[in-house]
């Protein structure tokens, strides 16, 4: 089931680790770590996100992973 874009939530995290392909390993603020990419707008405003930055995402609705919507 797909959640409807209005239920999203935004989670904080740091980023951890840079990996190719524009992954980031995010540690959130519970202590867990997870795998995140970046948004297609990030993409294409060529924002750059670097290792100690804080970061919002939005969950995965399927699980695993989140969307790196922007910069803190």
């Amino acid at each position: 089931m797909v959640r409807p874009k209005d239920t999203t939530e935004e989670v904080i995290g740091q980023v951890a680790e840079s990996l190719p392909n524009a992954l980031f390993r995010v540690t959130l603020e519970g202590g867990e770590e997870i795998l995140a990419y970046l948004a297609g707008k990030m993409r294409l405003h060529r924002i750059r996100v670097l290792v100690g930055d804080k970061v919002a995402m939005i969950l995965d609705p399927y699980g695993g992973r989140a969307r790196i919507v922007r910069r803190l």
